[in-house]
């Protein structure tokens, strides 16, 4: 549920970092304007015969309003696909650091729980912070990742335990998610508009919701979630949220490459590798609850 809630938190944040866009956009614009004012009206007395020649002077004029309407690109500070591949690996690397210290616990009679469950209560937190500032995201993500990691190696330790063998299936189905997923994004087979998109939002808050209101009535009455247990119907409701979640990564990949069509500002590409990783881990973890239901019938 907590990987549901980032990204509605994450899907928020959208039209914020747009306005800050645009602020930048105009300061530079601004600074240019300014700056071309300036030199229109200085005085150039140079006593270089070449300089002083009229007919260079006549085409500075020409050329200076040419360039009235130009616009300074630094493309070092704009958001790039590149750019959010990298970070999106550094991220990918640390969490699988953090999950190898808890898993390492685990598998040598430590109690790997308590930095699993601060892990994620960290993680949380992170996340939070990151869809309200942004800015944040460079010092962020990295944190988010490496405590996320702690939680990941956890779990995946306990259900390794009680089910040999499945993590190493989970990790396999959530590859071949993402890579088919992105196949299938690149090469226009499936593409995101506007009914896409209102229709996996609308179908994860759908998740969220059941998910949280099963979690709060059954930590008050001796209710047990449908979504629990090895039956057809908690399995094939593990497949529904597999497939959302799966989708979603759609919604990842169109947001990295339109933040930087739009020339977002470079932090962005922490915060889209931040929200893609959300969603894998999301991913991964519903597969560990599938695998377990299917393994647990046998």
């Amino acid at each position: 549920m907590d990987f549901l809630v980032f990204k509605m938190n994450l899907f928020r944040r959208k039209n914020h970092v747009k306005k800050i866009t645009e602020t930048i956009e105009h300061q530079k614009n601004y600074l240019y304007l300014s700056t071309n004012k300036c030199i229109r009206n200085m005085n150039f007395n140079s006593k270089n015969p070449f300089l002083s020649d009229k007919r260079f002077s006549s085409n500075a004029v020409s050329k200076t309003e040419e360039v009235h309407h130009a616009q300074i690109i630094d493309y070092n500070q704009d958001m790039t696909i590149s750019g959010t591949i990298n970070k999106t690996a550094i991220l990918f690397l640390l969490l699988c650091a953090g999950a190898m210290l808890t898993w390492w616990m685990a598998f040598n009679g430590m109690n790997a729980m308590l930095p699993a469950i601060g892990g994620a209560i960290v993680a949380f937190i992170l996340v939070l912070i990151s869809a309200f500032k942004p800015q944040a995201s460079p010092y962020l993500a990295p944190g988010y990742a490496l405590f996320e990691g702690l939680f990941i190696g956890g779990i995946s330790a306990i259900f390794e335990a009680k089910f040999p063998g499945i993590v190493i299936n989970a990790v396999g189905a959530t590859l071949v998610t993402f890579l088919v997923c992105l196949g299938l994004y690149k090469f226009k087979i499936v593409k995101v508009n506007e009914q896409f998109r209102s229709v996996v939002i609308a179908a994860t808050l759908a998740i969220a919701t059941y998910y949280l209101i099963s979690w709060i009535v059954s930590m008050f009455t001796n209710y047990t979630p449908v979504h629990h247990g090895n039956s057809l119907m908690s399995i094939g409701i593990s497949v529904f949220v597999i497939i959302v979640a799966a989708l979603n990564l759609f919604l990842d990949f169109d947001q990295i490459e339109k933040g930087a069509q739009q020339r977002m500002p470079k932090f962005m590409e922490w915060y889209g590798a931040m929200g893609l990783m959300i969603t894998l881990v999301w991913l991964y973890i519903e597969f560990l609850r599938l695998l377990s239901k299917f393994a647990s019938r046998d």
